[in-house]
């Protein structure tokens, strides 16, 4: 009989910590790690995630061909961090449809660990519920495409060029 995970039971997942330091001026925020992510303990793990290469040609870096630290220190290179609106919570395979009983994170930390912070775009709609309390704080803000496999309904060249207009809008507000 496959062994079932820990999340298909029901356990409390907890994400990662952000990917932060006090030059980060744009903050992206997913919704939370998906179960690739979580065994791998990386952000956007699952190898069909669209993130690191659409990420890659906003920036006009190679990232999905660096390992994952290099990544990471490309990205702060860029004055970019990366976070989860979520910190905690029960779900069932990685849809962010079956997530349940979330804890957010604490987003007070971010004026401690980023006080250069004033943009955050959100990867897809389930983390974009949280960008009216950002714009509120004094954010710029913009909600690009979810990144994830499991929203196939545009083309990386689509999905790309709404990226680039995500993390411009909030670059220029």
């Amino acid at each position: 009989m496959p062994r079932r995970s820990s999340a298909a039971r029901g356990a409390r997942l907890r994400g990662f910590p952000p990917v932060i330091d006090a030059r980060v001026e744009t903050l992206i925020l997913g919704s939370f790690p998906s179960e690739a992510s979580l065994a791998a303990g990386q952000y956007y793990a699952h190898p069909r995630n669209q993130f690191w290469t659409i990420l890659g040609r906003v920036l006009g870096e190679p990232l999905a061909e660096l390992p994952y630290e290099a990544r990471l220190a490309r990205v702060l290179a860029h004055r970019i961090g990366i976070w989860d609106v979520l910190g905690a919570c029960e779900r069932e395979g990685s849809l962010d449809a079956s997530i349940r009983n979330h804890e957010p994170n604490d987003f007070a930390l971010l004026h401690g660990l980023a006080p250069q912070l004033e943009r955050v775009v959100f990867n897809g709609r389930t983390a974009g519920r949280y960008e009216p309390q950002f714009r509120r704080a004094g954010f710029a803000t913009a909600i690009a495409p979810s990144t994830s496999p499991a929203h196939a309904g545009r083309t990386l060249a689509q999905k790309l060029a709404l990226w680039r207009r995500a993390l411009k809008t909030a670059r220029h507000r």
